[in-house]
């Protein structure tokens, strides 16, 4: 009977958290679709290389829900439109780490103290990440290259109809565009809500908090560097984060693994050294960890 009601409650968990991150998905990816249909593209280099670049590029990270394969397109682009070596980093710093679908679910899920906080130390630490790297000339380790040419995501940005002119229409082409997000994160989003639903349900409680508890003075930095190279999509990161959290795991190391698993993907790592060297890369990784760290425990120093 025991291991009925622990499956009924594992079963409960995951059909409650898919349904809200779902709609959640759904809602924000259509918003942030809709208002990037009121900013040209072009203008976007433009924006970035006056004298607030950094200020302008992490703004720009910060509200385009890009996948790693669109943001490399438009970091060759800035690279090719002259924008500083700087501001550009700042931008591939913050634009996964502060997607918007992530910030949305903190805010929901842990509330606004926590999105605050969250937001705070991604958004200022891609500022100063971009800013040494252009203190230490960064552009010495960019690769030269040519016209980048096509969008390797599905070409959707190269080719196809003019942005729709009445508001209507831009909103049904916003829902359409949220709606193909999220069929593509589907998998990711059920995988992510099952492992948190089995943490959940199956791991002890007692087992997962003696080994990243508040107890446990190294429990952020083992996160951080298990994310780093785990690569967690946030659709699949926040089930397993919520899961973590409710067995005991502290929030700044949930917020670590968070940080540093969304932080760098396997694919857009590679696709990076196609652009820059490979000590740019290198700096990008350790930047994104001790972000990490540094985001854990302002978590935990301010939320206890």
């Amino acid at each position: 009977m025991t291991g009925m009601n622990t499956l009924l409650d594992t079963l409960d968990y995951f059909g409650f958290i898919f349904l809200e991150l779902a709609a959640l998905f759904l809602s924000i990816s259509t918003a942030i679709s809709l208002i990037l249909q009121y900013i040209p593209r072009e203008k976007f280099g433009r924006y970035l290389s006056g004298r607030s670049g950094y200020l302008m590029a992490a703004l720009l990270g910060s509200i385009t829900p890009f996948c790693a394969c669109s943001t490399i397109p438009l970091t060759l682009g800035l690279l090719n439109a002259g924008v500083a070596v700087g501001p550009v980093l700042t931008f591939v710093l913050v634009s996964p780490l502060l997607n918007p679908v992530i910030v949305g679910m903190v805010w929901t899920l842990m509330g606004w103290k926590a999105c605050l906080i969250y937001f705070s130390a991604c958004f200022f630490s891609a500022m100063a990440g971009g800013w040494l790297m252009n203190a230490f000339h960064a552009e010495r380790y960019v690769r030269k290259f040519p016209d980048p040419g096509a969008n390797c995501c599905s070409g959707e940005e190269t080719s196809g109809p003019v942005t729709p002119v009445t508001f209507r229409n831009k909103l049904k082409k916003a829902f359409s565009d949220a709606y193909g997000d999220l069929q593509r994160v589907l998998l990711y989003l059920i995988v992510g809500t099952a492992i948190g639903a089995t943490i959940y349900g199956y791991i002890p409680q007692e087992w997962i908090a003696s080994l990243a508890g508040p107890e446990n003075r190294f429990a952020i930095p083992l996160a951080a560097l298990a994310g780093v190279p785990l690569y967690i999509r946030a659709e699949s990161a926040i089930p397993i984060g919520l899961a973590l959290l409710r067995k005991g795991m502290s929030l700044g190391a949930v917020i670590a693994l968070l940080i540093g698993g969304a932080g760098m993907a396997i694919p857009e790592m590679s696709m990076l050294l196609s652009i820059f060297k490979a000590r740019i890369v290198a700096a990008v990784v350790a930047m994104i960890f001790f972000t990490a760290v540094i985001g854990g425990y302002l978590f935990d120093f301010l939320l206890n």
